[in-house]
């Protein structure tokens, strides 16, 4: 692979690429392209409903047209197909709590420096913060579950089992889709209680109430409830919010769960053994640094590492490769 070119053009427009994220973030914020829909409004007609300054109205509309996401035409503006599938908060592709979820990070972000100086997360935890946050992060999760479940629960051999274990499943939406595919699978959701209601309304929207439950539990600090009682596991994206040591407990208390010869699978955005790539899964440990205190991405020797440690056997990496560049371990429990 040619490395990049950098140079001015590039550096600046790297260091300025923040401006094009604000925008976008608030155009998601005020609700723009719901406001809009499927119609072709003029900025005085937007404004009717926003009420904002017209001016600042007037130049947002037009940047958010430079970037293509809506269609000026005239003095009229419109969603462009991207913005109207996964801006609006009619269309199902919604990806917009998901991007409030990146704009509550960007504080952190900017506070980088101070982290790393002083050795310590510069916010709280998504999953422990404000009601507003909170439900940025699981809906978040849910829009981001929603790009990838019903493609991979196709794909995800869970031919044989009867009851999956969805570990720190949040809105429980790969749960919801793995029972989709196999007609004869079951499932628990188990994450904080303060998950529960995301989680109940997401189940009940896909009229999977009686094949889903949900456990409330902490998975850091609690012991599970029963051993032996799912022939599955899915541990997706929990595992970087902990340091190494914590991550292993927490594979093993998965692994409890699990009857003999059962399958488990674990869900990251999973590193190269150099630890330097690829480029999305290297800036988001840095994002766990931020926000926990010992959260990180992990290659793909180290989560194999763990699920040996635990008895963990015929351990293979999935074809699969998620939108942000996340990966699949597969294995088979003792």
């Amino acid at each position: 692979m040619e490395p990049f070119n950098w140079n001015p053009g590039t550096l600046l427009g790297m260091s300025g690429y923040y401006w094009k994220t604000c925008t976008l973030h608030t155009g998601v914020k005020l609700d723009i392209f719901t406001v809009i829909g499927s119609k072709t409004l003029s900025c005085d007609q937007i404004n009717k409903i926003l009420k904002a300054d017209k001016r600042g109205l007037s130049m947002l509309l037009n940047s958010l047209s430079a970037l293509e996401l809506l269609v000026k035409d005239d003095e009229t503006y419109s969603n462009s197909p991207s913005a109207l599938t996964f801006l609006s908060k009619d269309s199902p592709q919604y990806l917009g709590f998901m991007i409030m979820h990146h704009h509550h990070l960007m504080e952190s972000w900017h506070k980088m420096d101070t982290a790393i100086i002083e050795g310590k997360p510069t916010r709280d935890r998504s999953s422990f913060s404000d009601e507003e946050w909170r439900e940025s992060f699981l809906m978040g999760m849910f829009n981001m579950g929603m790009a990838i479940a019903p493609m991979l629960s196709k794909e995800l051999d869970l031919s044989g089992c009867k009851r999956l274990l969805d570990f720190g499943g949040g809105p429980g939406t790969f749960a919801i889709h793995f029972c989709l595919a196999n007609p004869g699978l079951k499932a628990s959701v188990y994450d904080l209680e303060t998950t529960r209601p995301f989680a109940e309304k997401t189940i009940k929207k896909f009229n999977v109430s009686d094949r889903i439950d949900f456990l409330p539990g902490n998975y850091v600090e609690d012991e599970f409830i029963e051993p032996n009682l799912f022939d599955a596991a899915w541990l997706s994206h929990i595992l970087h919010g902990e340091g190494p040591e914590q991550a292993q407990e927490i594979i093993g208390k998965a692994v409890l769960a699990l009857k003999p010869g059962s399958k488990i699978f674990i869900h990251e955005f999973i590193l190269n053994d150099t630890m330097d790539g690829p480029l999305f899964p290297a800036l988001f440990s840095i994002n766990m640094y931020l926000g926990t205190p010992d959260g990180q991405s992990y290659s793909e020797t180290q989560l194999s590492e763990m699920l040996k440690s635990h008895g963990v056997k015929n351990i293979q990496r999935l074809s699969f490769v998620g939108p942000t560049q996340s990966g699949i371990l597969s294995g088979i429990t003792a």
